[in-house]
């Protein structure tokens, strides 16, 4: 069998070739074309002298140049390496280096920051997605026959970069076995089903993370449902979108919910609306509580993560959206939930309704972090999660904690050691300590407590501003707090656990 992620797309395009695929404002694709635009994208980057298992890098907001470099390199064998187009060039150089990119697409507005990154780096090509030589590319690999290789399901599809525990991102490879693995699980929920052939999706989510990725781009194609590509978040524009263009589904995050119920007209926008759904990070119960009584819409809550391509357990499950919980596990996921305090940390299973640490096995996990698969699942299949979670009376699952100190805005992973790194760069800082705080609008936010040098002093402005320099701006702290001291553990490392001890709740965002 091909396994190959693209096959999803080959098999829509034969199903429905003159159907409309993709709507990018005034620009419709049908399934067809865009099969078309990918076979001549594959094609010619072969020719081109890439090879199966050589990595090409993605520094593109959501598009149709998006779409086609994700599935053209899936169908070419390359491995795609999805970057945010907000970050820095001192961040895309280092995930090209670590990644060993040949290539890097870019857009008009990432094409100074790309090209920087890139020259540092021997034998990485930077193209312009849509610009004159990515339309060289395609025009030689229309006159081309590309030899289809079958894709086992072991085979590198995706390089996704996380937060790593020394503040360097990691790789988490993931097949294309488990990219197809996780949405085909999804695909056989049906009460309700999560998109179906005549769903119109509205895809705000970023396809550079996982979420946007393989649950927004890859589940609306293998579904063969229109896709709505939007770059930009605008609570009045997308309302208005989802009225004009009969949108029946959107895969949100919780920021957006927020800002919709600030939306006067949401209930009329939201009317055709068939299903709404969150994930990315946790759903805050008065947010969500507020967009239920403003829009009258019922949002059905996931959790995932980028390691399990994404999505672990959702109210779908059960078909029954309920604040508070994540659902049930996605049929094909086993899940545990472990007492980490047993011999070598490994534990036992908890009892029945205390919270444990949620351990996920099943055909959707990834094979580790590049390059050498280290952190993976274990030799029984087991991948911990670093999340505390326990099941309710119904057997639905609800998180409690991180173990990990990953800071999710957005849904994005953030890691405080990376900030710390940054702000402890400034000749006025001694020490700083960088948590997540709970926050309404994006799940949560960054907040930095710094220490500066005996005799030296640094403004709240300076340290934000040296922040935005060196660091993607959804990593910059929301909010920087100047201190006298940090609590410290007998070995000399701040003591994070404490600090809600020295400095209350309160006194993380004064």
């Amino acid at each position: 069998m091909n396994a190959n992620v693209a096959g999803f797309l080959r098999e829509t395009a034969r199903r429905d070739p003159q159907g409309t695929g993709l709507v990018v404002g005034e620009r419709r694709m049908t399934w067809a074309q865009v099969d078309a635009e990918v076979d001549a994208l594959a094609a010619g980057l072969v020719q081109r002298g890439l090879h199966a298992g050589d990595r090409i890098a993605l520094l593109l907001g959501n598009s149709a140049e998006f779409v086609v470099a994700y599935f053209g390199a899936a169908r070419a064998g390359l491995v795609s390496v999805p970057m945010n187009p907000a970050s820095s060039a001192a961040e895309v150089a280092v995930l090209l280096a670590d990644a060993g990119a040949r290539v890097l697409l870019v857009q008009p507005s990432t094409l100074e920051v790309g090209s920087q990154a890139a020259a540092a780096l021997p034998g990485c090509e930077v193209i312009e997605a849509g610009g004159a030589e990515w339309q060289s590319i395609i025009a030689a690999g229309r006159g081309a026959v590309l030899a289809e290789p079958a894709t086992s399901q072991d085979a590198l599809a995706l390089l996704l970069f996380t937060a790593g525990t020394s503040g360097r991102p990691k790789g988490a490879m993931l097949t294309h076995g488990a990219l197809r693995s996780n949405i085909e699980m999804l695909l056989s929920l049906d009460s309700p089903p999560a998109v179906t052939p005549d769903d119109v999706v509205l895809l705000l989510l970023p396809m550079f993370h996982v979420y946007g990725l393989n649950t927004g781009l890859g589940l609306a194609v293998a579904a063969g449902a229109t896709i709505v590509i939007s770059d930009r978040f605008d609570p009045e524009e997308s309302l208005a979108t989802v009225r004009d263009l009969g949108v029946t589904t959107i895969p949100a995050a919780p920021a957006m919910f927020q800002a919709w119920s600030g939306v006067p007209d949401a209930r009329e926008a939201l009317a055709a609306v068939r299903l709404l759904s969150s994930g990315g990070s946790p759903l805050p119960a008065d947010v969500l509580e507020r967009f239920t009584s403003h829009a009258g819409h019922d949002v059905f809550e996931g959790y995932g993560m980028t390691e399990t391509a994404p999505v672990v357990a959702t109210t779908l499950v059960s078909g029954s959206a309920k604040p508070g919980s994540v659902g049930r596990p996605l049929p094909g996921l086993q899940v545990r939930l472990v007492d980490d305090t047993g011999p070598g940390g490994s534990g036992r299973d908890v009892d029945e309704g205390d919270p444990g640490e949620l351990w996920v096995r099943g055909p959707s996990i990834f094979s580790g972090y590049w390059p050498n698969g280290e952190g993976g699942p274990d030799a029984d299949g087991w991948f911990r999660s670093g999340d505390v979670a326990y099941l309710d009376e119904d057997g639905d699952l609800h998180l409690v904690d991180r173990r990990r100190e990953v800071i999710l805005v957005n849904g994005f992973s953030v890691y405080p050691r990376e900030i710390e790194l940054v702000i402890d760069q400034m000749p006025e800082v001694r020490e700083s300590a960088v948590v997540g705080v709970p926050d309404d609008a994006s799940g949560e936010a960054v907040t930095a407590l710094v220490v500066c040098r005996p005799g030296a002093s640094a403004t709240v402005e300076q340290i934000a501003q040296f922040c935005a320099e060196r660091l993607a701006r959804f990593k910059c702290p929301t909010t920087i707090r100047i201190v006298d001291a940090l609590p410290h553990s007998a070995t000399g490392r701040v003591a994070k656990g404490r600090l809600r001890e020295v400095y209350g709740d309160a006194g993380y965002g004064a």
